[in-house]
Order: structure tokens, then C-alpha cells, then sequence
């Protein structure tokens, strides 16, 4: 076992050893290898490692104890990304009664005014996915279109992902390969519909919009998805609740 690159990022091994669980190398009820030595085996730093544990443990794949190690609990992901108030529920409006209809998927080099919308340097290669999303009702207007950007490194998935409509992008990569979501940022901005947006949502060029753009990040504060999305405002809405803590 090992990856090829000199210092893996705490996500390939996270990767690597959720592999090595789902196969059985290390069946259930076994201890993981120690820190030391998977410091020593995939050639990076004791804290790379920890990062990539503590990615199986909210996995549920393993369970950490002190003087006793990494014991693996299950073979499959049983805690999989679920926002939160207290992280981005309300914030990323993930709604389930919508479903998304992909329309193409290919890569894209992006630069210019995109790359600086989607927090990436000039040149950044994506691979991007044009999804309309559809309200769960046969016959009723699109809520919204979204270009999605992910890694290359994750163009396998994009079979599951149209076969997947109605479980989001994020928890599709986080299942497969183990790289969850720290950090959500998102902006929203009020815009117009272009011709071509027009014809895409069924409505009149120059309709008000909403432009949501979402950057997620990795525990290790890494752009590995972003988002475009444009609403008519008539068919979106974002709300949020707020309280005050006891502190």
C-alpha cells in the first residue's frame, strides 16, 4: 500500500485507507496501523496523518482511542455530510424536493472574471457540471441552474453523479473518496437573465435573478468544489434563523 506522490495530502490518504477498509486489509475490528508508522509508510508529517484519521473518524469508518489506536468500526460511511445550523444548513439551503438534471459535463479551463469568482488562480482546469434543478412536481418551471466545478481528479464520478439526482455533489465525493466539506462560503448577488439563462429557465431576458455562488473547502482550507448557481426570484427564496447564544 502507499501513493506515489513524495507528501500525499491528508485527503489521498484518507482515500487510501478508507480503500483498504472497504477491501478488507484491514477488516473490521482491526487497529489501524500507528501514526508513526503511517507517518513512515506514506512519507509525510505525524500531523498529515492525524487530519487523515480524524477524516475516517467522522466518516465513522473508525473509532480513535488514547493507548489504544484506530480501530475500525465499519466498511462503509455511516455519518455522511450532513449540514447543520451550527454549520451550513441554513446557509446552503440544500433542499430535497429538488432534483438535478444534468445537461453536460466536460472540463474547462477557467480564468479572468471566473476564476476570481470561484477563488481559484488563472489557468485552474475544472471539470464542470451543468445541472438544471428541477422542483419534485411533473411539470413545473426550473427552480435554478448550476454550474458546478470540481476537481478533475474526481471525473470517475460523473456517471454516479447523473445517476444520483437527488443527492448532492459534495456527499457523492465525500462517500467515495473521503474528502469532506470544513468550510462552506457563499455569496449572493442580484443579477438579471440573459438571453441564453432565458431560455434555459423559462423566463424573460432581464428577469430579476439570484447568483449564489458557493466555495467549499477541505480541513485543510483547500477549494475542492464550487458553485454557480443563478434562481428567478419569483421560484427562490433564502432564509435563515439566528439566536443568540448563552454566552
Amino acid at each position: 500500500m502507499g501513493l506515489v506522490k513524495s507528501k500525499p495530502h491528508f485527503a489521498d490518504i484518507a482515500r487510501d485507507l478508507t480503500e483498504g477498509i472497504q477491501s478488507g486489509r484491514f477488516p473490521l475490528g482491526s487497529l489501524l496501523p500507528t501514526e508513526l508508522e503511517l507517518r513512515d509508510r506514506y512519507g509525510t508529517s505525524r500531523h498529515t496523518v492525524r487530519a487523515a484519521l480524524h477524516e475516517l473518524e467522522q466518516l465513522g469508518l473508525v473509532s480513535r482511542r488514547k493507548n489504544v489506536g484506530t480501530r475500525v468500526e465499519a466498511n462503509e460511511p455511516t455519518k455522511a455530510f450532513r449540514p447543520s445550523l451550527a454549520s451550513v444548513d441554513d446557509l446552503v439551503q440544500f433542499g430535497t424536493t429538488n432534483i438535478r438534471e444534468v445537461q453536460s459535463i466536460q472540463e474547462e479551463v477557467v480564468s479572468g472574471a471566473l476564476a476570481k469568482e470561484l477563488g481559484c488562480a488563472d489557468g485552474t482546469r475544472w471539470l464542470r457540471i451543468s445541472s438544471l434543478r428541477l422542483p419534485d412536481s411533473a411539470g413545473s418551471a426550473p427552480t435554478g441552474w448550476t454550474d458546478v466545478y470540481l476537481d478533475p481528479a474526481y471525473a470517475e464520478i460523473a456517471d454516479t453523479i447523473r445517476a444520483s439526482p437527488e443527492t448532492l455533489i459534495s456527499a457523492l465525493i465525500e462517500a467515495r473518496y473521503g474528502r469532506r466539506i470544513a468550510e462552506i462560503q457563499q455569496e449572493i448577488k442580484a443579477t438579471t437573465a440573459t438571453q441564453a439563462m432565458a431560455r434555459k429557465l423559462h423566463v424573460d431576458a432581464g428577469t430579476p435573478m439570484l447568483k449564489i455562488v458557493r466555495r467549499y473547502l477541505d480541513m485543510a482550507g483547500l477549494l475542492f468544489e464550487a458553485s454557480i448557481s443563478f434562481h428567478p426570484a419569483e421560484r427562490f427564496s433564502v432564509s435563515m434563523r439566528l439566536r443568540r447564544s448563552d454566552g
